[in-house]
């Protein structure tokens, strides 16, 4: 989440070797790999090594703080991509994927949805006061310096806390009898391959923001490093009261959204945010207003979006009972955490491409950010979070949705021109 400063840093300060614009990607890949591995890490903590989920956290402790560590030591863009962007990731997720069962299983009867946003929101808060840190000891010590302060910090609070996790009893001696095999009957209901495209839809430009708001903010509303860095913290702050009230809304009794309207809300948001607020933005008059209600609205609804899968899960588990069949609900998290990968990971190609693009088509004298080297991506970021948000709409009409974005797409590209 706070990978753009390091971004921004490497743009203005290349030093290592290879091509400058493959950092795009490191932010989105380490998202992408994290979430990619989730589904089989779920799959072997459901059941058969649920007994070992500890062990495994503080495993994929050392495997981060290794991964962090030797990322000080890179002299290449590959090894960055294979430490900072690969290896640390599947550190995160050993240590994501057995606490995130074992949150489940305590509250599998209810407010399981809000115990999830709250967990979310904790995580927007180190994710708005970690680019200021990181930007602090960058610019005293530099990245390898403050890549060696990191890994000490996931070290020294990873421990402690995974220490204090306990396991459910329900599963702490599943090892001791016959391991029962994961359901897959929810494979034949539609709605988890909806739901799953609108997550790799919303993904996919989920990650653009946070990857390149520093770097936008310093080259077309022409702010500082330290206004770029502000813009990634008011981009992550928001999610800190989205998380817990989309969890909220999932779980309340007396708020009767459905799991689609809720799970909706958030990439419809973004879109108009993206095509409304990022795209006019122009330096550097006005310019920076809008990022930042850019930064704190798209930030809002992108960062309550995970939230919603409680209503998601809750939606899907009811499918399941209809049926009398059993689901697993840990295994069906850890589905939607992998189809999220997905996203990020070819987000975070597309966004590579897309820029390279847009230095070729940017116009001299830009009215907006659709005319600068930026357009490309703004775009992506509004068309994929627009798509997100409607088909998770599943029970509409389609054909009476295609020409809305169609003529969305149209009327940008005029205004571009």
């Amino acid at each position: 989440m706070s990978y753009g400063v390091f971004q921004q840093y490497y743009s203005d300060n290349w030093t290592l070797e290879g091509d400058r614009s493959s950092t795009g990607f490191i932010g989105t890949t380490a998202n992408g790999v994290m979430y990619l591995s989730m589904p089989f890490l779920f799959a072997l903590f459901t059941r058969r090594w649920a007994h070992r989920r500890q062990l495994a956290a503080l495993c994929g402790t050392v495997i981060a703080c290794v991964s962090f560590f030797l990322s000080s030591y890179s002299t290449t863009i590959g090894h960055l991509v294979a430490t900072q962007g690969i290896a640390s990731a599947l550190g995160c997720a050993l240590i994501y994927s057995p606490i995130t069962l074992s949150l489940g299983e305590w509250y599998s009867t209810s407010n399981r949805a809000l115990a999830y946003g709250i967990v979310l929101s904790c995580k927007n808060i180190v994710g708005t006061t970690l680019p200021f840190m990181l930007r602090a000891l960058i610019d005293t010590y530099g990245f390898r310096t403050a890549l060696r302060v990191w890994t000490a910090v996931v070290g020294g609070t990873s421990v402690v806390a995974i220490c204090m996790i306990p396991t459910h009893p329900s599963k702490a001696t599943v090892h001791e009898t016959r391991t029962r095999k994961i359901p897959w009957a929810f494979l034949r209901h539609r709605s988890i391959y909806f739901y799953s495209i609108a997550i790799i839809f919303q993904s996919s430009g989920y990650g653009i923001p946070q990857t390149y708001l520093s770097t936008y903010a310093r080259d077309v509303v022409q702010l500082s490093q330290t206004s770029g860095t502000l813009m990634l913290a008011l981009f992550n702050a928001p999610g800190i009261v989205a998380s817990s009230l989309f969890g909220w809304l999932s779980d309340n009794p007396r708020v009767t959204l459905p799991a689609q309207a809720v799970s909706a809300i958030p990439p419809l948001a973004c879109a108009l945010a993206a095509f409304l607020l990022w795209g006019p933005t122009t330096a550097p008059q006005g310019g920076l207003g809008l990022l930042v209600v850019f930064s704190v609205v798209f930030g809002f609804f992108s960062g309550g979006y995970s939230a919603t899968w409680g209503a998601m899960l809750k939606q899907l588990e009811g499918e399941s009972a209809a049926r009398n069949e059993a689901v697993d609900p840990g295994m069906l998290y850890g589905l939607l955490n992998g189809v999220r990968g997905i996203g990020y990971a070819s987000g975070g190609f597309a966004g590579v491409g897309l820029l390279n693009a847009g230095m070729g088509m940017a116009a001299a004298a830009p009215r907006s950010g659709y005319g600068t080297s930026y357009g490309p991506i703004i775009l992506f970021t509004g068309i994929t979070s627009l798509l997100g948000g409607w088909v998770v709409l599943w029970r509409w009409n389609p054909m009476k949705v295609l020409p809305l974005v169609s003529g969305l797409v149209r009327s940008v590209r005029r205004f571009r021109q």
